[in-house]
């Protein structure tokens, strides 16, 4: 039974990681069956429902900033809960990668996906990133998987790894030579022809292109101006009052949830020694009560995620309702639980003498 659940990636698996896997994407199968029966209408209506999140986070963000400008809402909150709203879309937005709304409608399915994009401008370009993801699924781990080692998956820990996780374009410029080795690594695996190696590597070169770039260059001057304020004394910038409102309401939410996302996603997948299409050694899973404020920005990707590798079918809002029995099953067959021996080891799988983690 094991070994005909099999994906043909993972034709080559041992025995016993074979039947585990194939266990483990049984049960999430059924789990989220189970849940789809308890609840028929959602079930039904799951266009409606990302529609409905689309639309209702991005009049919390509009919400939240004119309650700012009002002078209702100080802008720490501002900056936080708007950042819980960008959350939503950014999980929204993988979703739409893995086309689960909207499939056959390319027109709202793209518009969405546009949407998700503008309110979200520190990030590259998602249908160049749906691509990125797909890859990712098929080599998670290892060299060619550019999605999570852009975000410093399989660094060592240190300033470098902090200041990227902060700023990715500080991050790029601090190591010039790094993304192309990167990207390079990833064409030659992707690409099929000459031709569409240099398609990939042209349109990686502009992903950021023009949202990401207007975001960062806007998020530094804000900085910038600040800096030399505090350094120098107070001193009149024409335009600062406006640049002020769009970093309380836009700039810093967004530097804010992509840190928590990127933090979490970045240590909890395994890099460098995993074997090429074993899920098992992919991803832990995270749930240590102080990982709770970067988990209520990334919609608690740590504690869902692995669920997502072994069955991508559900969008995250199902991921979410069914943890608790998904996670149960994962830690039945060997997933790992808060393995922070990651921190030491650059996110590689094999474990120190030293190492502890959860049973």
């Amino acid at each position: 039974m094991a070994i005909a659940s099999r994906l043909p990636g993972e034709r080559h698996l041992g025995r016993e990681d074979a039947d585990q896997i194939a266990t483990i994407r049984k049960s999430i199968i059924e789990i989220g069956d189970d849940w789809r029966v308890r609840h028929p209408w959602l079930t039904r209506h799951q266009d409606g429902v990302g529609l409905a999140i689309f639309v209702v986070s991005i009049l919390g963000v509009v919400a939240d900033a004119w309650l700012y400008i009002a002078g209702v809402l100080p802008g720490w909150a501002t900056i936080l809960i708007s950042a819980f709203w960008l959350s939503l879309l950014h999980e929204l937005e993988h979703d739409l990668i893995h086309s689960m709304y909207f499939r056959t409608n390319r027109i709202v399915h793209n518009t969405m996906m546009f949407g998700v994009w503008l309110l979200r401008p520190s990030t590259i370009n998602p249908w160049v990133r749906r691509r990125l993801h797909l890859h990712h699924h098929a080599v998670s781990g290892t060299e060619s998987d550019l999605e999570e080692r852009a975000i410093t998956n399989g660094e060592g820990w240190g300033s470098y790894r902090l200041i990227t996780l902060l700023d990715s374009f500080i991050g790029i410029y601090t190591k010039p030579f790094r993304m192309p080795q990167l990207v390079q690594a990833y064409v030659e695996q992707e690409a099929r022809t000459p031709e569409e190696a240099r398609y990939l590597t042209n349109i990686n070169r502009m992903s950021y292109f023009p949202l990401g770039a207007m975001h960062y260059l806007l998020w530094h001057i804000f900085i910038g101006i600040h800096v030399y304020q505090w350094v120098f004394g107070p001193a009149q910038v024409p335009g600062q009052e406006l640049l002020g409102i769009l970093a309380v309401t836009i700039l810093a939410p967004n530097a804010i949830r992509s840190f928590s996302i990127y933090f979490v996603s970045s240590n909890l997948h395994y890099y460098g020694d995993v074997e090429a299409h074993n899920v098992l050694q992919q991803t832990q899973v995270w749930t240590k009560w102080w990982l709770k404020p970067f988990q209520a920005l990334c919609f608690n990707f740590g504690e869902t995620h692995a669920i997502h590798h072994f069955l991508v079918r559900d969008p995250f809002w199902i991921r979410e309702a069914i943890k608790r029995d998904c996670q149960k099953v994962l830690r039945e067959n060997g997933v790992r639980f808060n393995d922070f021996g990651t921190f030491r080891r650059a996110n590689r799988f094999t474990r120190a003498a030293s190492d502890t983690i959860d049973p």
